[in-house]
């Protein structure tokens, strides 16, 4: 199996891919490259490999339905507008987000109220061009990709995520934390970029979540849920013991 994980950014000097080769029970780091363009991510995908993105794939129904009709001058069909701070925050995130909290503890980044948003705005034609080239494209993590969130899976392995993203020595730390739990995990050549550079880090973590996603190792919307998942995104956060990720 191989597993690619990409640290989407709103422009390509902040976007970072990994490529995870899984086989006879270990992981070897075989690619981690910054300043990657949406042409190098379809082109990892090529074969069989499963790919997970560390970016929102869908917008809120609620923002998307008050747009539309803000924009109109109309009623929005899912609720009157109130201007609240209630009923902002049921614009702000989505249902996965809503899960999300519900796991960790702390609310991820708003799509449609942060400036993740523009990050999205350029997911939405990387998915496009996946689409277009064979790829299959389901945002409730149906197929072959998967919403990741590395920070969020990160603590649901038991890591200490303490300013991982702006202290290369918080993650020269919680690399060596990784490679104690999973000495199966070879990061080769790599492991002084993924220290130096927190869009590295958060590539290869998004190829490891991205394992436990194609294992089926997630936490899945409900039923009912389903078709809004395949609208607004899904996030697949991991479950089960991260030293287990090499059993198949």
């Amino acid at each position: 199996m191989r597993t690619i994980g990409v640290d989407l950014a709103a422009g390509v000097p902040g976007t970072a891919l990994a490529e995870v080769v899984w086989s006879n029970g270990g992981a070897r780091l075989a690619r981690l490259d910054l300043g990657v363009d949406d042409a190098a991510i379809v082109a990892s995908t090529d074969g069989d490999a499963w790919l997970g993105l560390d970016c929102p794939l869908g917008w809120p129904d609620a923002f998307v339905d008050f747009v539309q009709a803000h924009h109109g001058g109309v009623e929005p069909r899912l609720g009157a507008v109130d201007g609240g701070a209630d009923w902002r925050r049921g614009l702000a995130y989505r249902r996965t987000d809503v899960a999300v909290r519900a796991r960790i503890g702390r609310w991820p980044l708003s799509v449609s109220t942060d400036r993740l948003g523009v990050t999205a705005l350029r997911g939405a034609g990387l998915l496009g061009r996946l689409s277009a080239a064979g790829f299959p494209v389901d945002r409730a993590g149906e197929g072959r990709l998967f919403e990741v969130y590395p920070g969020g899976a990160l603590r649901i392995w038991g890591f200490d995520t303490t300013k991982y993203r702006v202290d290369a020595t918080r993650r020269a730390t919680l690399l060596t934390a990784l490679q104690q739990r999973a000495p199966w995990f070879d990061v080769g050549p790599f492991a002084a970029l993924a220290v130096a550079s927190a869009d590295a880090f958060d590539a290869v973590i998004a190829a490891l979540a991205t394992r436990a996603a194609a294992l089926g190792r997630f936490a899945r919307p409900i039923p009912a849920d389903l078709e809004l998942a395949r609208r607004e995104g899904w996030v697949a956060l991991p479950e089960g013991e991260f030293a287990e990720l090499a059993r198949p």
